[in-house]
């Protein structure tokens, strides 16, 4: 499976989004796109991310950037845990794990000696376009979405 790269088009998907709606990457042009891929909702380091990425948020906005998390849990899952943590970002469901396949972040982890197919948690940065202008592979959480910010702000 190819991975896409730093310079190449983002794969195009539509998703079911959190608070019933549905969302097409290409019809974001224009927009400078925060994809982020996370392996569960509601888990000690996904939630952290999706609160530095909602406290950041305002940031993004100013720069007309949009973010975007996406799992392979389903939209009602993501309103749960929106409202849970007062989040702000959107959420799409990538049930089906498409897009998660598209993008490479679907692979075989290993925890405790067990493998098992999970979302290696990933950040693709997308310029107005469509090209993807930066990748965060094996993302660690801390200070990450103000890495991402200052990479968007590059970009805007």
């Amino acid at each position: 499976m190819s991975q896409p790269a730093e310079g190449s088009i983002a794969p195009d998907f539509e998703l079911p989004a959190d608070g019933g709606v549905s969302i097409k990457l290409s019809q974001l042009k224009g927009k400078i796109v925060v994809l982020y891929f996370y392996p569960k909702d509601d888990t000690s380091g996904c939630t952290t991310e999706a609160i530095d990425f909602t406290r950041l948020l305002p940031e993004f906005e100013a720069i007309d950037a949009t973010v975007i998390g996406m799992s392979p849990d389903s939209a009602a899952k993501h309103d749960k845990f929106k409202a849970k943590h007062d989040l702000a970002v959107t959420l799409v469901a990538d049930e089906d794990r498409n897009a998660l396949e598209a993008y490479g972040v679907w692979v075989e982890k290993s925890m405790y000696g067990r493998k098992y197919m999970g979302v290696e948690r990933s950040t693709f940065l997308i310029d107005s376009t469509g090209k993807i202008a930066r990748i965060w592979r094996k993302v660690k959480v801390k200070g990450h979405a103000e890495d991402v910010l200052e990479a968007a702000r590059e970009l805007a």
